[in-house]
C-alpha cells in the first residue's frame, strides 16, 4: 500500500522468518500481524498478534514460509523495517530495526518515531 512496488513493507531475517512460521505451526495460524499502539515511556509500542483470517486491507508480506500482516494504522510507522529474531543467555525474541524510530528506551520495548507526537 505505501511501499516502494514490488518491494515488501518490512523484511525478515532468515531466523524471523523460521520462528514465524514455527509459530504459525504451532497454532495454526494464518500468520502474525504487526501493529503500533501507544504506550510505554517513548509513546509507542510494537504489537504482535496471532491471525486466524486475512483483513483485505493488511499488507502481507511472505517470505520463507513465514507469513506476516501489517495493520493499515501502522504500514507508514513500518516502511523499511527488519524484523530478526534473536536468542541469547538472557533472552529470545523480535528485534525491530526500524529508520523510522527516533528513539527508542532504555528497556528497548517502547519507541517514538521520527514526526510523530509523542502520547
Amino acid at each position: 500500500m505505501f511501499g516502494i512496488p514490488g518491494k515488501a513493507a518490512v523484511t525478515l531475517t532468515p531466523t524471523a522468518a523460521r520462528q514465524i512460521a514455527r509459530l504459525m505451526a504451532q497454532k495454526d495460524s494464518a500468520g502474525l500481524r504487526i501493529g503500533v499502539k501507544k504506550g510505554g515511556c517513548a509513546g509507542m509500542e510494537y504489537t504482535m498478534d496471532y491471525v486466524a483470517a486475512e483483513n483485505p486491507l493488511d499488507e502481507v508480506v511472505e517470505q520463507d514460509g513465514a507469513k506476516v500482516f501489517i495493520a493499515p494504522m501502522a504500514q507508514m510507522f513500518l516502511i523499511g523495517t527488519e524484523i530478526d529474531y534473536e536468542v541469547d543467555l538472557l533472552q529470545a525474541g523480535f528485534k525491530f530495526r526500524n529508520p523510522n524510530v527516533a528513539e527508542a528506551c532504555g528497556c528497548g520495548e517502547s519507541i517514538k518515531f521520527k514526526d510523530a507526537p509523542a502520547a
